[in-house]
């Protein structure tokens, strides 16, 4: 590892520790100013790490396992404090104290790490999913119902984000009742986006107040449409032509959108691109991105495939992280291990970041490219996370992660393509039925 590299892990860990540790952040993210002002056990910095440090197994093991790993030498986890305690504790702290780290672990990234740039933009996508709540009447109030008219049905939030997908990290996510829409939602992340910014959009988001909201950013956007729905693309398509200029108009409807949301309403001059995929069906792409000696049209399909990490986060979200595993049953814990969740992630991208460079220059002459594993760095910060921001000897733990991670690779291998299989039943995160160590 470069002497640099170690500079800005040790610089991130204490731009983030100065900030949990400190009086500050404490009084912007507790409900009330008289909370954690005792001295306990579980102290709002506490509370805090131990949210961050994937909270997945029995509440009770994991507490006693996490007050065991700042323990060493000591061979049983003993009963420190007790799991009504800590449901108690965690009532007194807001979910945007998660917010906050994570937006301060951002900003650290871009101004200290070398960033990856696609012809020096920040490549940025939006994509949404749903996630299974616990199944109770608060939680079924707050998220709303999916599948009600077949039967009972189950409590369901509704997921967005706006992700980084050369970087790997989340800009910007979002937990909200499923009858938010993820148009709706998109919307919400846009003041995020900035003149260096060029966001990638599937086929579910194109609409022209969207368009003209990006536009105001002073940002870009590449999206795939639906054609069937757009009646501006079945024309393209007919004319044989492979790239076209147009004038987009906005409907009545449009218009009335734009207003609500005070976008201008002006036409907007964009690019039309076709793109013919091997099943012979053709895609169709709208792009703010007019200049085609700046942006040849061979570049824009795999510039739209680039979009496809956001798809893959959502796996790291929902299967490597757990985080439909929560580890409560009110609305409070459910944003709480939301928005931690997020922070964690994007903790071990950027710490896997430097690494996965120095890993390219390593295999650049092997048949395949070759990437961190992730699974295998996620598993390794378990309890890590903790000493991280303990220790005073940052180093040695540093050196450990990046031997395991580079290490711990798996090939790349582009344009493979399997028939998706028949859904199977989807494995749920009972509360009553958590997995042991």
């Amino acid at each position: 590892m470069e002497p640099t590299t170690l500079e800005r892990y040790e610089g991130l860990i204490g731009h983030l520790r100065s900030l949990v540790g400190s009086e500050e952040f404490m009084e912007r993210h507790r409900q009330k100013a008289k909370d954690f002002s005792r001295k306990r056990c579980l102290t709002f910095e506490t509370v805090v790490l131990f949210l961050i440090n994937m909270v997945k197994r029995a509440l009770q093991d994991e507490l006693d396992e996490y007050f065991r790993a700042l323990r060493p030498g000591q061979p049983v986890a003993e009963r420190v404090v007790s799991k009504s305690a800590f449901s108690q504790a965690r009532k007194k702290l807001k979910y945007s104290a998660f917010m906050e780290l994570n937006e301060a672990q951002l900003a650290y990234f871009y101004e200290h790490f070398e960033s990856q740039r696609w012809h020096g933009w920040r490549l940025l996508a939006i994509d949404g999913s749903l996630a299974d709540v616990p199944d109770t009447p608060e939680l079924r109030k707050h998220f709303g119902v999916w599948g009600s008219r077949h039967g009972h049905g189950s409590a369901k939030g509704r997921l967005s984000q706006l992700f980084d997908v050369l970087n790997q990290v989340t800009l910007e996510a979002t937990i909200q009742p499923k009858n938010r829409g993820e148009r709706d939602l998109a919307a919400t992340h846009l003041a995020q986006l900035g003149s260096g910014d060029l966001l990638l959009l599937d086929r579910g988001y194109p609409a022209f107040w969207l368009f003209a909201a990006i536009i105001k950013q002073n940002a870009h956007f590449c999206a795939r449409l639906e054609v069937n729905k757009w009646k501006i693309a079945q024309r393209f398509i007919k004319s044989g032509a492979l790239e076209q200029r147009v004038t987009l108009f906005p409907s009545s409807k449009a218009r009335r959108d734009c207003r609500e949301r005070g976008l201008p309403l002006e036409p907007l001059t964009l690019r039309l691109i076709r793109v013919d995929l091997p099943d012979n069906e053709i895609e169709v792409l709208i792009s703010s991105l007019l200049d085609p000696s700046h942006f040849t049209y061979p570049e824009f399909k795999e510039l739209y495939f680039q979009r496809w990490p956001v798809e893959e986060d959502y796996k790291v979200i929902k299967s490597r992280l757990q985080v439909e595993n929560w580890s409560g049953r009110s609305v409070a814990a459910v944003y709480q291990d939301f928005y931690a969740t997020i922070f964690t992630k994007n903790l071990a991208a950027i710490v896997a970041q430097p690494a996965q460079q120095c890993l390219a220059h390593q295999t650049s002459t092997r048949k395949h490219p070759y990437q961190i594993n992730m699974t295998n760095l996620i598993s390794k910060l378990k309890d890590t996370l903790l000493h991280l921001f303990r220790d005073l000897d940052l180093p040695p733990l540093f050196q450990a992660l990046w031997h395991q991670m580079l290490r711990t690779i798996e090939p790349v291998r582009p344009n493979r393509s399997f028939p998706r299989k028949k859904p199977v039943k989807r494995k749920r995160f009972p509360m009553n039925y958590k997995s042991t160590r």
